[in-house]
């Protein structure tokens, strides 16, 4: 499925969790992924509000800890016991997200990072339930048009802070998020609401081509005149055959960097979000032996990737290319071989097991690696995926 958000108003955290309650996720079962945290003393509620003409899903949480500054490490530690285990590290991923900002802003490592203001139990709430209803809805794609943001100043635990907060700024400017003036004064958008989209891997732009399947409005906690404070978003299956998504692929040559170190890049490439990351070898000037560093990878992530090649690489410069990528629909299911798990990809045209798993199943079971596949296929049956599937929208 393809979610399309439209923040004409902006976004928060409970916006986003409303509107996809109000699409259809369960909040029972969201509800269970955020227990499975062990955050005690919170109730998760979901109602129906007026915001200027629409009426909206309100998800209201409401927290018996009144707290709001915890480490950055506490929330980790609690949104990553969420499950299933896709809904944890989506949210986890969110949550890394603000700390790595928090600590870049203050100067500090970010494993000494305190969070303030979003450091409350309800920010667990807030990305476990959208990970956690994202995945319910079985949405594959997230994308999103321009972020409305609102003028004036907050004030915080650091004293008078412009509008959008540094935070959100920051998080913001990691998307590549398009941004536009809301009109209207304070805060439209939160550095959760911001993280999400960043941890979803949204991509920015116009509606995509889809079959339109639900309609959801979140409403945000404050009336806004002139205009509904609502999130709206949009749900819709897109093509079989295949969606051309556009991406950019970056290269350089180089002919003075260590195997260890190409190794080393493309792992760290991989981890930022690039969509694939690749070496060739190749004959340069003085037929000196060299290496092309290919990088394919969403245009909003272009900037991170580009700046490890060049700081990993020591390289004065690459080439950017556009380019169209056709990506077929795909899902990840898990099945179990003698009691490990083996992830199975999915396409079109049948699945397969994922090798990493494979190989640490064929270690403890000391079977040879060809072997422990045949039994994750038979495990996996015909059937394909289950409901219950992985859920990584950053590919």
């Amino acid at each position: 499925m393809i979610l399309w958000l439209n923040p004409f108003s902006g976004i928060s955290g409970d916006m986003f969790l409303g509107a996809l309650l109000d699409l259809g996720a369960p909040v029972d079962e969201v509800r269970e992924a955020v227990a499975a945290t062990g955050l005690t003393g919170w109730q998760l509620d979901v109602e129906q509000v007026s915001r200027g003409a629409l009426t909206a899903a309100r998800a209201r949480v409401r927290v018996a800890d009144t707290a709001t500054e915890r480490s950055a490490a506490a929330l980790l530690e609690m949104v990553g016991r969420a499950r299933p285990t896709p809904v944890a590290a989506l949210a986890t991923r969110a949550v890394r997200a603000i700390a790595d900002v928090e600590g870049r802003l203050h100067g500090v490592p970010v494993a000494d990072v305190h969070l303030h203001e979003i450091g409350g139990a309800d920010t667990v709430v807030d990305t476990v339930g959208v990970a956690a209803a994202l995945h319910l809805l079985g949405v594959r794609e997230v994308h999103c048009g321009p972020l409305a943001i609102g003028a004036g100043t907050i004030s915080g635990s650091h004293g008078v802070l412009p509008l959008p907060a540094p935070a959100t700024a920051a998080l913001l400017a990691a998307a590549e998020a398009p941004i536009e003036p809301s009109g209207a004064a304070g805060e439209t958008v939160t550095p959760t609401g911001a993280a999400l989209l960043l941890a979803a891997g949204a991509r920015f732009g116009p509606v995509p081509a889809m079959t339109l399947g639900g309609v959801g409005y979140g409403a945000g906690g404050r009336d806004v005149p002139g205009r509904p404070n609502v999130l709206q978003a949009l749900l819709g299956r897109g093509a079989e055959a295949g969606t051309s998504v556009p991406m950019v692929l970056l290269e350089t040559n180089v002919d003075d960097v260590t195997g260890e170190t190409l190794g080393h890049l493309l792992d760290r490439l991989l981890a930022a979000g690039a969509a694939d990351a690749w070496i060739t070898p190749i004959v340069m000037k003085k037929s000196r032996p060299a290496h092309t560093v290919h990088v394919l990878v969403a245009p909003e992530r272009v900037a991170e990737c580009e700046r490890l090649v060049l700081a990993e690489t020591g390289s004065l410069g690459l080439r950017r290319s556009p380019v169209d990528r056709l990506a077929l629909p795909r899902r990840t299911s898990t099945v179990e071989v003698d009691g490990h798990p083996v992830r199975m990809k999915w396409g079109p045209w049948g699945g397969k097991p994922e090798h990493d798993d494979l190989a640490v199943a064929a270690d403890a079971l000391r079977l040879p690696l060809r072997e422990v596949a045949e039994r994750a296929r038979r495990a996996a049956g015909s059937a394909g995926p289950s409901p219950d599937d992985d859920l990584d929208l950053r590919r």
